[in-house]
């Protein structure tokens, strides 16, 4: 749904990215986008030639108000990113001033406005202010926006520990901004490096798992992925072409490589941080193999080849930053039914409740139950 973002005299119309998901009743933007936009333009806080940080825009709505502005842009997300450039084109916007960095990239420095989106993970959170105090200072307006449900007493202890005295704005349209003076001491700071010093370990198969700040389950195996680690499919060729899609931190396919360390095995995802998770833990487990493997940031599987893979693995999510949606499993559904050999095999492991074999059934014509338990189901389907 093309969307108008209407704030004083700037016009915007905006689009959830991808613009063909099935779900079309997703707005791109929301009350917190809103209210922090009509707080910087009553204040008058933007002037000519600042330099403008902006963290977790999903789809432009903050950005591109400020295309005429030294402008930084940091996600975690290859989905944003494209929905961002989707969105300036189709607004006739120029983003030659403008810079998009990934949440692994180096902040810049010196800069004049932060406009931060708070993400939903606590652990991102954390990281992102850290790096964030490191070139900020006490003249820098930090300026924090999100649902006001969602802006617990926990979160400003964090914004106060790691930036400094933080204060909140009345809610509006059930949203809230949070206001942080940027006056803590960055050398009295945790050094505590949540990007990279997590990781955990699995027995069967024996396995040690790097996860940066921003990837599914970073504590330990999520039980999703530990039910489909017991019904992998056995490659009939080991060196099959497989694709690890929604990688996570790689543990799936690197269970699949456990058994087939020569398997030509393509790692997927749309989070920057999952993919750079997944390359160190082949790197780490299977050294032999990373020769062998492929990493790719991605729209699912936009412009891979089709007929070009034996076997597509996939535990699907079902949201989108906040929204709830099923339209990325659909997405990858199809994206695997036209990448995959006749005779390939997309397997996946699904809530029981998603209904998830009646999608399979009406792409491919048929689906099989693999195994299942109280919450969690593992079907295949073959490309006849």
């Amino acid at each position: 749904m093309i969307s108008p973002f209407l704030i004083k005299d700037k016009n915007l119309f905006l689009e959830r990215y991808p613009a063909n998901q099935v779900n079309r009743s997703l707005q791109a933007w929301d009350s917190a986008d809103e209210y922090l936009i009509n707080y910087l333009n009553e204040q008058q806080l933007v002037t000519n030639k600042q330099r403008i940080l902006v963290f977790n825009d999903s789809f432009g709505a903050l950005s591109l108000h400020f295309t005429e502005h030294s402008l930084f842009i940091v996600t975690d997300s290859f989905i944003s990113q494209q929905g961002l450039l989707h969105n300036a084109e189709h607004n006739h916007l120029s983003l030659a001033h403008a810079k998009l960095l990934t949440s692994l990239d180096t902040l810049p420095h010196p800069i004049d406005i932060v406009l931060y989106k708070i993400p939903k993970s606590k652990t991102l959170l954390v990281e992102q202010l850290q790096q964030l105090r490191k070139v900020v200072n006490d003249r820098t307006v930090f300026i924090a926006a999100d649902k006001a449900k969602n802006i617990q007493t926990s979160t400003l202890k964090i914004f106060e520990k790691y930036l400094g005295t933080t204060t909140t704005s009345l809610a509006v349209k059930k949203s809230r901004l949070v206001f942080c003076q940027l006056d803590n001491d960055p050398q009295q700071l945790p050094q505590e490096d949540f990007s990279q010093n997590k990781r955990w370990y699995i027995e069967s198969p024996k396995l040690a798992i790097t996860n940066y700040a921003n990837v599914f389950a970073r504590e330990k195996l999520d039980i999703g992925a530990r039910a489909f680690i017991d019904h992998l499919p056995t490659l009939d060729n080991k060196q099959s072409t497989v694709i690890d899609l929604g990688c996570g931190n790689g543990v799936i396919g690197l269970s699949l490589l456990a058994q087939a360390p020569d398997c030509q095995l393509h790692f997927v995802d749309e989070s920057f941080m999952a993919v750079q998770s997944a390359k160190e833990n082949v790197a780490s487990n299977f050294p032999n193999s990373i020769d062998n493997c492929q990493f790719s940031v991605n729209d699912c599987l936009a412009d891979f080849p089709a007929n070009s893979a034996d076997v597509v693995l996939c535990n699907p999510p079902f949201h989108q930053q906040n929204a709830m949606t099923d339209h990325i499993a659909w997405q990858m559904f199809k994206d695997s039914f036209r990448v995959l050999k006749k005779g390939g095999e997309l397997r996946i492991v699904g809530n029981r409740q998603l209904g998830y074999h009646i999608k399979l059934k009406r792409l491919f014509g048929n689906e099989k139950l693999i195994a299942s338990n109280q919450k969690f189901v593992i079907l295949s389907a073959i490309k006849r």
